[in-house]
């Protein structure tokens, strides 16, 4: 049980695997938002405490892991980052619980009552880039190379749909196993298939390996990449001779020139130095997810899921995105493309 007078989180966030390369950052966007809650008087008047859970393992042990967790008393809701595998195990085990606020980019879809979503869809983040590339770049011949689960899986269908209906084709489809380090035969089709733009659906490390076999196989001087799912850690872990032509579109950009941004990258410097891991939308939506669970509550006025689902529509809340509410348990917010630039990001344009 929690000790009296707390309000206990587990915090599902990758410490391990491909994604567990933007983990750290995570833990620490949502640790700044809980430190600055609990500054403003908690939740409820309650201290918000994390309570870390290694998203990174099998999605069937995340679950159980969780679902002890609150079924013991320990946690009164959830939050993170974590691919759509583990909020497939981890979302029926809550049902009429405790609130569940997913924050990663994914396929959409998502209908459990009790799950909250900061994060991007395809509707609004890939299909907006894929027609803007075409008209820019004349991108319309895709390649589509992806992880081997179900958001790779459906957002590739939801984009083969889209592509045909915007006068674009998709070429051909490749998918590897996480964890995969060896693209040679990925490359070998993409080189046969005649794109001239690959969507990378790929997590982590898995797409900074991808993404040196692309620069060293001379495929970067023929195809343009997208994806929407490219934070700076693993731009970083890239390498500057491994972007070119490299785009992501998100809804947060460490680079964005805004003043909740620099706001928001003061503060997070001030309290975790210099050396911390850098900032990306990645592990910023564990901020926001953090902020939208207690603005949940905050609103509700309790911890009753019927009482946090009648009030969830006239939820708002300000974090680095600017103001954000609530439309049918998804957030509502601005997204952007950006190229890469060496290792740093350069946004382009906001897309919707």
């Amino acid at each position: 049980m929690s000790p009296p007078g707390t309000f206990d989180v587990a915090l599902v966030v990758p410490l391990r695997g491909p994604a567990g390369i933007f983990g750290p950052s995570a833990e620490l966007c949502a640790e700044l938002a809980a430190e600055e809650i609990n500054q403003a008087g908690g939740v409820l008047g309650r201290e918000l405490r994390l309570i870390p859970v290694d998203g990174g393992a099998a999605p069937q042990a995340v679950g159980s892991e969780v679902a002890a967790l609150v079924e013991s008393g320990a946690v009164q809701g959830v939050t993170g980052w974590h691919i759509s595998s583990v909020r497939q195990a981890v979302a029926p085990r809550l049902a009429g619980r405790v609130p569940y606020v997913y924050t990663a980019l994914y396929e959409g879809g998502e209908r459990a009552e009790d799950v909250f979503l900061t994060s991007e869809t395809p509707d609004v983040q890939l299909f907006p880039a894929m027609r803007l590339l075409r008209d820019e770049r004349r991108a319309r011949r895709w390649f589509i190379v992806g992880n081997d689960y179900v958001w790779p899986r459906r957002t590739a269908q939801a984009a083969t749909l889209f592509a045909h209906s915007a006068g674009m084709t998709v070429a051909g489809e490749s998918y590897v196993p996480l964890g995969t380090s060896d693209f040679t035969g990925v490359l070998r089709r993409i080189e046969r298939s005649g794109a001239d733009a690959v969507l990378m659906l790929l997590v982590g490390t898995d797409a900074v390996r991808f993404n040196r076999a692309f620069a060293r196989s001379g495929l970067a001087g023929q195809c343009l990449r997208l994806s929407t799912l490219m934070d700076e850690n693993m731009l970083l872990a890239s390498g500057a001779s491994t972007t070119q032509d490299l785009f992501s579109t998100a809804g947060f950009f460490a680079s964005m020139v805004t003043p909740e941004n620099l706001d928001f990258h003061g503060r997070y410097a001030d309290r975790f130095g210099a050396e911390a891991p850098p900032l990306g939308s990645l592990g910023e939506s564990c901020y926001e997810g953090v902020l939208l669970l207690a603005a949940l509550i905050e609103r509700a006025g309790a911890t009753d899921l019927r009482a946090i689902g009648a009030n969830a529509e006239s939820v708002s809340y300000e974090g680095p995105r600017g103001l954000l509410r609530l439309h049918e348990r998804h957030v509502n917010q601005r997204i952007y493309l950006a190229q890469a630039r060496g290792v740093e990001f350069d946004v382009l344009t906001q897309l919707v």
